[in-house]
């Protein structure tokens, strides 16, 4: 996004023909350290993010131009693919609902999935168990809309249901790039049950019924 005073510096009248809007090719000269290539200043933004990150939002991070930006994503997708003459990485660097994140690799899915399944975890925090009943009444439901009914930032709360297993990504809306969650099979198998019908009634459990949870069961 483009700084205020990039946004004001020149008005539309004072733009010639060949004059680039701000946030379009150019992001604010934030910048990155001395020597850092964008590269890896993006890898590691893009190791820890929840969602998937359009360029303009990654160039305005490491203040660099979008063309640049853009041909550093290429450089990494090439990397990870292993066509630049590396190995081929057990992750990927995939275009999501017009934004950028990294994945495992869908053929190690299951791989994954059978080391998250074997372990033994610690026991779920009140936070992750709070967060997982949100999920499980309302689902498929975003980040935001969990955070906003538990009035607080639930992104490693996410990313730990993520790990256990518990949690999937359900869909990307197409319109705000959000991410929807829902439960797994194996929450079933964990709390003993066959399907969420046989959760209990939440309604009754609440003062007033509203809270968030007004409208289930």
């Amino acid at each position: 996004m483009a700084s205020e005073s990039a946004m004001t510096s020149a008005s539309p009248t004072d733009a010639g023909p060949g004059t680039v809007e701000p946030g379009a090719d150019e992001a604010p000269a934030r910048g990155i350290p001395e020597g850092i290539e964008v590269a890896r200043a993006l890898e590691a933004i893009l190791m820890v993010v929840d969602e998937p990150q359009s360029v303009v939002g990654l160039a305005s991070a490491v203040g660099r131009p979008v063309k640049e930006v853009r041909a550093a994503i290429a450089e990494l997708v090439a990397d990870y693919d292993g066509t630049a003459g590396g190995p081929r990485r057990g992750f990927e660097l995939r275009e999501v609902g017009g934004g950028w994140r990294i994945y495992v690799r869908s053929e190690l899915d299951e791989v994954v999935r059978d080391f998250v399944h074997t372990q033994n975890p610690s026991k779920l925090s009140q936070a992750a168990l709070e967060t997982l009943a949100v999920i499980a009444y309302k689902q498929p439901i975003s980040r935001g809309a969990i955070a906003s009914i538990r009035a607080v930032n639930v992104d490693s709360v996410v990313r730990t249901l993520l790990g256990r297993g518990l949690i999937t990504e359900a869909f990307t809306d197409s319109e705000t790039g959000a991410i929807h969650y829902e439960t797994t099979d194996l929450l079933l198998v964990q709390l003993g049950i066959n399907s969420l019908d046989e959760l209990p009634k939440i309604s009754p459990l609440l003062d007033d019924g509203t809270e968030g949870f007004d409208d289930v069961r």
